[in-house]
């Protein structure tokens, strides 16, 4: 089995209900994630996931130099930025772009998969 990663992309702006239109909207997407991840879980493919606060809550750590240098906000400027992923086991890319498509449909975000370094 081999680790993925599906990150789930934003917009960098929210608005009171995130980045859907309504609270109804927000609410439906929460409760398909929550069965998807559920979903996740039951079928052995789980290893994590989570929701990301704004990039602008970031913090950048350049430790490069003599002394680290920290900086607020993100490190690139975007007009989307990752809002949540999840880190999932599967068994070949096929099923991984498989729960890519459920969990972007749930979600009702674009979903970016890809393998961990050496476990491919």
């Amino acid at each position: 089995m081999t680790h993925y990663l599906l990150s789930v992309h934003g917009p960098a702006e929210r608005n009171e209900f995130g980045e859907y239109g309504s609270k109804e909207a927000m609410e439906e997407a929460f409760a398909a994630t929550g069965a998807f991840n559920d979903k996740l879980q039951a079928d052995g493919y789980w290893v994590f996931a989570g929701g990301l606060k704004e990039a602008t809550t970031a913090t950048v750590v350049d430790g490069t130099g003599e002394a680290p240098v920290i900086t607020d906000g993100p490190y690139l400027e975007s007009k989307e930025y990752i809002g949540g992923f999840w880190v999932i086991d599967a068994p070949d890319l096929d099923v991984a772009l498989k729960l890519a498509a459920d969990g972007s449909k749930a979600c009702r975000g674009k979903v970016e998969v890809r393998p961990f370094e050496g476990m491919a």
